[in-house]
């Protein structure tokens, strides 16, 4: 078979080593780095991932020292007894000919803890801990904890480290004006303040000796006013191959940034062009990040000379077989990573162990193990969405007998209408995933049929799922009847018209996304171009930071966004990505009011009354998003009847329609059943 991907699967000579192909697992935080035990499941999740083929992993970031660490209990190398556990980890990986780095992060000012150090006293926006500025002590100290950390990692078994030198971590605070007021040898000029990140780097190559990989993570574009010129940038990049470093990898945007750099509406590759022009002046090889998520564009950034390696961390955890598919020529049966950052960055800023909305074995692979089953039984699962998928398949996978039902003519459930939401387009992949799995499990799919509890007990099935999902709930308000009031399934579904004036009610994830839907032309997540004039990246890199004035986008209606609680609207949306949405709301001068009373629906519009003051919103269509009911009419009669039944996903709980939880419950019951 002809190889796709001659790009991505070409080996790369690193002079004393060779990576076997252009695969770079991005780091990223689990949490497993700080649960008891944790090493062991934390060797389990990256061989996975070795297995599956990946050239070069990078581990979540590991503190040189206690007062980096990034959190109170945050993971350190800093003492000989930290190099067992990591051993568990380097052998696990050694296994299968991948090749392993520590990544060394010291978080300056975003750790979460009131030891925290900075170049200068200045509190991030993010962070309720104002740091204290180092002293030049410090300063020295610090430099010899990376090295100590990194010859820790060396005796543990680790190819090399990765400096964390972006994302507004203690390197890049070094770097920029916006957070180095320091009058010393350490601040001021650009060779003051980068005399930080050069000092470390020799320290480690000193303390590593020449046969072990050095990657720099290197700050191209911080996305914050007062960051990094791109002349800086480019001066840093030459000074840190001379000073020893292997690979420059990319970072993009600190945690601060109001610009989105992993959310699902960011364009595939977005942020390729800074890469391919640093790349130009550098000739150590350079790694490509962000939104990278299928072999095609990987291929594609390789192929055109952007970059010699890509970095993909979420899409990972998707697939562990991402990199063995892509060779095997399967690119269509791998499980993209929707980059929705609801299990994965939302849980670590919650101090939850990481895992995967569309795979819940992401580092929960000791846990959640899928054998073959003892009896093979005959199953029917009533319900095509993403809980009744995630069952059915792993269920088939393990040897028992499925028929999956669904009274519509395609699978999917709510991803259907989830799909249509401009910025949301990756969930067209999972279905298609779905469909693949589907056909590899030998599920019996049997679509455009609804069940009866007679028809189900003729059939003596051995136990019945019900993955029926939910209804949208009915609301209480008077007029409710009135032609012009329509449901979010009128307008997502079956494409209703809709006026120039509306007014939503509701205002969680689907209010959100309709008033998305209502106000968006064109989804710029297909058009990068636009995308970055949008959100305001100078790609002409003229100021500091490669920020300019976003562009607000023009909307066809005017939607005015109603919640009856009085807290923010949009509080409950995910923690790395809700304030996105709210700002591509705002771009589009969506009202969005909390605290509203609706007293009636009448032709004209909505009577409603705010901060005390009644008033008639005068609106073309009132579009009803209040929450649902589970779907579960056929789970009493089947009990009533002895049939042993389950319950999973929104016939379950129907909570914000959790796609998350969905996928979960149904994985987990397919593992035991």
């Amino acid at each position: 078979m002809a190889n796709s991907y001659p790009n991505l699967l070409k080996p790369l000579d690193l002079g004393f080593t060779t990576l076997k192909n252009r695969v770079l697992m991005g780091s990223m935080h689990t949490g497993l780095e700080e649960e008891k035990n944790g090493f062991s499941k934390l060797a389990s999740f990256y061989e996975e991932r070795a297995k599956g083929g990946v050239g070069l992993i990078v581990t979540g970031g590991i503190s040189p020292n206690f007062r980096g660490r990034l959190a109170p209990f945050g993971s350190e190398m800093s003492k000989p007894w930290h190099v067992g556990k990591h051993r568990q980890v380097t052998d696990a990986v050694h296994k299968y000919g991948s090749k392993i780095c520590l990544q060394l992060l010291h978080a300056g000012r975003y750790s979460y803890h009131p030891f925290s150090l900075a170049p200068s006293a200045i509190k991030a926006p993010i962070n309720p801990f104002k740091p204290k500025a180092m002293s030049e002590r410090q300063i020295l100290k610090t430099i010899k904890h990376y090295a100590r950390g990194a010859k820790l990692a060396q005796k543990a078994g680790y190819d090399g480290v990765e400096i964390m030198g972006s994302e507004g971590y203690l390197i890049n605070q070094f770097l920029c004006p916006r957070t180095n007021k320091r009058t010393d040898d350490w601040g001021g000029s650009f060779e003051n303040r980068m005399r930080f990140p050069l000092e470390i780097v020799k320290a480690v190559r000193a303390a590593l000796g020449e046969k072990s990989i050095i990657i720099f993570r290197l700050s191209m574009l911080d996305l914050v006013e007062d960051g990094h010129q791109l002349d800086e940038v480019l001066q840093l990049g030459k000074l840190l191959e001379q000073a020893g470093v292997t690979i420059i990898n990319t970072g993009i945007g600190w945690h601060e940034a109001r610009v989105p750099t992993i959310v699902t509406s960011v364009p595939r590759g977005a942020f390729s062009w800074i890469t391919e022009r640093v790349r130009r002046e550098l000739s150590v090889p350079v790694v490509a990040v962000n939104r990278i998520n299928t072999p095609e564009i990987a291929e594609h950034i390789l192929e055109s000379n952007q970059a010699d390696m890509v970095s993909m961390a979420r899409p990972l955890l998707a697939d562990p077989e991402f990199v063995n598919k892509a060779e095997q020529g399967q690119s269509e049966r791998i499980n993209t990573c929707i980059a929705c950052n609801q299990a994965c960055l939302d849980h670590v800023f919650e101090n939850k162990r990481a895992s995967c909305l569309v795979n819940p074995r992401a580092c929960y692979e000791q846990e959640l193990v899928m054998k073959p089953a003892d009896k093979k039984k005959r199953l029917a699962v009533i319900g095509a969405g993403p809980a009744g998928l995630a069952f059915a398949c792993n269920a088939a996978e393990r040897g028992h007998q499925v028929d999956l039902y669904d009274k519509a003519a395609e699978i999917g459930g709510q991803f259907n209408y989830a799909k249509q939401i401009p910025g949301k387009e990756e969930f067209y992949e999972t279905l298609r995933y779905f469909k693949h799995r589907i056909e590899d499990t030998g599920v019996q799919l049997k679509l455009g049929k609804e069940q009866s509890c007679e028809g189900l007990l003729a059939e003596k099935y051995d136990d019945v799922v019900l993955a029926t999902g939910v209804s949208p709930r009915k609301v209480d308000i008077p007029g409710v009847d009135l032609p012009h009031v329509l449901g979010y399934l009128d307008v997502l579904r079956d494409h209703k018209a809709v006026g120039k004036k509306v007014a939503v009610i509701g205002a969680g994830g689907i209010g959100f996304d309709v008033s998305e839907y209502l106000t968006t032309e064109k989804s710029l997540t297909l058009d990068e171009k636009e995308w970055s004039e949008r959100w305001g990246i100078d790609k002409d890199y003229s100021d500091r930071g490669g920020l300019k004035p976003q562009q607000p986008e023009p909307s066809p209606r005017q939607v005015w966004l109603l919640q009856r609680k009085e807290s923010k609207v949009g509080k409950g949306l995910g923690k790395t990505s809700g304030w996105v949405h709210r700002n591509e709301l705002k771009s589009k001068s969506v009202n969005m009011w909390n605290g509203v009373t609706y007293h009636r629906i009448v032709p004209e519009g909505i009577e409603i009354e705010r901060n005390g003051e009644k008033q008639l919103l005068e609106v073309d269509n009132i579009v009803i998003c209040a929450g649902q009911v589970p779907q579960r009419e056929l789970h009493d009669a089947l009990e009533a009847a002895g049939q042993s039944v389950h319950l999973i996903g929104g016939a379950d709980v129907a909570a914000e329609l959790d796609a998350k939880r969905a996928i979960r419950q149904g994985t987990e019951l397919a593992a035991r059943i």
